[in-house]
């Protein structure tokens, strides 16, 4: 099994792979734990003591002895009450992403439920049965319990699901692949709905997203310095070793690869009038470093909770210990980072294109066309890529700070999690929008500098613009290159230039 995942040890790349299509296969040995815990809770259980959420109510009900007879019960009503799930539905990759980090949490052998729960989870994902989740309703404490109830039922037969991505009742869908509804014993219906599994998966694929246009936002920047005829001077990694921030360091040797062998640069190194340029050139391996090594911390906390057990109570060495991991703070502090990423690099990116257009500062016809006055040239593109760079700034204000109380107040401190996670959609395609606008101006400005070519990496950036948009001779419609380029930009189709990132 060569592409088995051991439990607790999945890396962002396999779980990226997950998302976007692969099966999911565990290495073998983890039902030995996960029996080993089930059998340490029925003995918990039949010892008579109260077990929240197995032999008690939820939440502020936690002090309501519930009888044997009515265990499944409880468990059965847990799922049906918290599918309180409102608002747009999970993309079925996002989805993908839930089903395998609920079934690699629970196969760690702490939840107290049976390995054919697991196996039920793995069976949906692997044979492309996706769980209808509504994407709003988790506070992002005492896990994502709405959408993780969506999720859970859909196990018993309830709800609906994708089915090879059509939309059928749960019980067709399970009939279909051969899967009896499960039976939930003690706590399964709890461990289930319990955790961060959701909150952590949105905040993953806006990693591997925000990651794929933060590369592009490399190879816009560089093009723009050459448009510019900016100096690579501020990238000398001397400068950088001297400060020591790794992102920043990595940034500038992006840079200076992917401008290496720029005939544009080198037209420009002696004699050159200007001493110094603007920030938005001379600080990008400052900003973007900064903005770097904000994603990479943010990736170190969510592959850790991609490998953690957070539901509630937990069994451990024979022990039922009631705690708190279902809290998602990590995962809150890991969206609003990289909410902050994500709004610094477009803010940046907005600052060169502001450059581009203004002749004082970039020796370029105004807005970047020859007849200006009866041609707007890229006048309106930029006020564009201001409006989302401001709307960007407002959806990047943190959101573990909004804390309100639930459950009665026994739930009296909540990470909101979730909702910082799903803000990251909209400043994803703001951003790749914004950079979609910097890349078209940067490429009219390399135009002004012909015959001078840039160097191959940056002329193949070019070509990629030029391929969906031609040269801005005149004014036409706008909104269509800027879309055409943006989907580039999502389809990954710049960032694979820039390197290593």
């Amino acid at each position: 099994m060569r592409d088995a995942i051991t439990p607790g040890r999945a890396s962002l790349d396999t779980l990226r792979a997950v998302g976007e299509g692969n099966r999911l296969e565990l290495a073998p040995g983890w039902q030995h734990a996960v029996q080993a815990s089930h059998a340490s809770l029925a003995t918990a259980l039949a010892s008579g003591a109260p077990l929240y959420g197995v032999n008690t109510g939820f939440g502020k009900l936690a002090q309501t002895s519930i009888a044997p007879e009515a265990l499944a019960a409880l468990q059965l009503n847990l799922l049906r009450s918290h599918a309180a799930g409102v608002g747009k539905k999970l993309a079925p990759r996002i989805v993908r992403l839930v089903l395998a980090l609920k079934a690699l949490s629970l196969a760690r052998g702490a939840s107290g439920v049976r390995p054919e729960v697991v196996e039920a989870l793995i069976l949906l994902l692997n044979e492309d049965v996706l769980p209808i989740i509504p994407s709003r309703g988790s506070v992002g404490a005492s896990g994502d319990l709405a959408p993780l109830a969506h999720l859970a039922l859909v196990l018993v037969g309830e709800g609906r699901a994708l089915l090879r991505g059509v939309e059928v009742p749960a019980a067709e869908a399970l009939r279909q692949i051969g899967l009896p509804p499960l039976v939930l014993g003690p706590k399964e219906g709890l461990a289930l709905l319990n955790g961060t599994q959701v909150s952590t998966a949105i905040a993953l694929d806006a990693l591997f997203r925000g990651r794929r246009l933060f590369a592009t936002a490399l190879v816009a920047a560089a093009l723009a310095t050459e448009g510019l005829r900016g100096s690579d001077t501020p990238f000398d990694p001397r400068i950088h070793a001297l400060r020591g921030q790794p992102g920043q360091i990595r940034v500038a040797a992006a840079l200076r690869g992917l401008m290496a062998g720029s005939a544009i640069r080198e037209s420009h190194r002696v004699d050159d009038p200007r001493v110094q340029d603007p920030y938005s050139i001379r600080c990008t391996p400052q900003v973007l470093g900064a903005c770097l090594d904000a994603f990479d911390h943010a990736a170190a906390i969510l592959e850790r909770e991609a490998n953690a057990v957070t539901d509630n109570p937990l069994v451990v060495d024979g022990e039922v210990l009631s705690g708190g991991n279902f809290h998602a703070e990590p995962v809150g502090f890991a969206a609003d980072h990289m909410a902050l990423a994500l709004a610094e690099t477009g803010a940046i990116s907005e600052r060169r294109v502001a450059l581009l257009i203004d002749p004082a500062l970039s020796g370029l016809p105004a807005f970047l066309v020859r007849e200006g006055g009866v041609n707007s040239g890229f006048m309106i593109a930029q006020v564009t890529a201001a409006a989302l760079a401001a709307e960007n700034r407002h959806l990047a204000n943190p959101r573990v700070t909004d804390s309100l109380p639930t459950s009665a107040n026994q739930e009296d401190h909540v990470s909101m999690a979730t909702g910082a996670a799903l803000r990251l959609r909209p400043m994803y395609r703001n951003l790749a929008d914004m950079l979609a606008i910097e890349l078209l101006a940067a490429a009219q400005a390399v135009d002004f500098c012909r015959p001078l070519r840039s160097s191959a990496r940056l002329e193949a950036a070019h070509a990629l613009v030029r391929g969906v948009a031609g040269f801005w001779e005149r004014d036409r419609l706008m909104a269509p290159d800027i879309a055409a380029v943006s989907a580039l930009v999502r389809a990954g189709r710049f960032s694979a230039l820039s390197g290593e990132f």
